[in-house]
């Protein structure tokens, strides 16, 4: 029996090795530079942009998903911005086994490079050109960090928030390799004051400009009282997308907050989760059955 008993413990003592190193204990916070060209933009030839990521704290590679941040209304407070302004949804897709990358693009916050997302003048927007500028920085965040050991090569995913949301959808209509899909928090840009956007027509003619070549699935997530893009021009502009062509899921919630265009944050989790997790299901891009806990390693 004393054998058996022994054996029995060396047997476990094997298994709980073998085990223990991929299963994650947490989640891992890094600071890091990311390396772009600095193509349309003033400054150096290469820009660093200032990111954080967010990952599985296993030693295992996991996919990539790039998280987008929006832009002010006021020039003045874009030097002010931080990355860690998406911590808490870059948290979110860390627990379901992503690396999670929240950057700055460039002429953001630390980001060095110039500003090349203008639109030009309110009265003659152009805001193709403009989303293409923000979606190449994506593309080029992404190459950079699918060359990471702790990346899994293969699919990886977009998500944005209003003109973070505007690039991953242009973005979509030139696909980089490995984009599996794309999600959308109120996509948009023009919006100058409360219910107003400079020039509606233009910003629609962009996303059916964007739609013609995008085939990458895009979930489009927006609230009704969203005051940057109401419910109306939603509906026009989804519509110019996926009369285009374009490959879209649109959901509208109920209204969230003082302004709906901030659900896609800390306090809207338990909204904009659930809608997420339906999405990357439906697309076989779900990477865990059970959420890791949220506790943040710092390295």
């Amino acid at each position: 029996m004393r054998a058996l008993r022994t054996i029995g413990v060396i047997l476990l003592l094997v298994l709980v090795a073998v085990a223990a190193p991929g299963r994650a204990q947490g989640i891992r916070l890094d600071a890091l530079k990311i390396p772009v060209p600095n193509t349309g933009a003033s400054g150096p030839a290469t820009a660093l942009l200032d990111a954080i990521v967010l990952r599985p704290d296993d030693g295992q590679p996991h996919p990539l998903v790039l998280l987008n941040h929006g832009s002010p209304r006021s020039a003045s407070d874009r030097p002010t911005m931080s990355p860690s302004g998406l911590q808490p949804q870059a948290v979110e897709f860390a627990r379901r086994g992503w690396v999670a990358v929240a950057f700055l693009r460039r002429g953001y916050g630390n980001s060095q490079g110039g500003w090349a997302e203008s639109y030009g003048k309110c009265s003659d927007p152009d805001y193709a050109t403009a989303g293409r500028a923000g979606a190449r920085d994506i593309a080029a965040v992404a190459k950079f960090m699918l060359g990471q050991p702790y990346v899994s090569k293969g699919k990886w995913i977009s998500v944005g928030r209003s003109a973070g949301a505007f690039a991953t959808v242009a973005l979509t209509s030139a696909a980089p390799p490995g984009l599996a899909a794309a999600i959308a928090f109120a996509p948009g840009r023009g919006s100058t004051t409360e219910d107003s956007v400079c020039e509606e027509d233009e910003l629609i003619d962009a996303f059916a400009q964007y739609g013609k070549t995008s085939r990458v699935p895009l979930l489009w997530v927006s609230s009704a009282n969203d005051h940057f893009f109401g419910p109306q021009l939603v509906t026009r502009l989804s519509g110019a997308f996926a009369k285009a062509g374009g490959n879209l899921t649109l959901v509208k919630t109920p209204a969230f907050g003082s302004d709906g265009h901030m659900l896609f944050g800390a306090e809207g989790v338990s909204i904009w989760a659930p809608i997420v997790d339906r999405f990357l299901k439906a697309n076989s891009l779900v990477q865990r059955d059970q959420l890791l806990d949220a506790q943040l390693r710092m390295r």
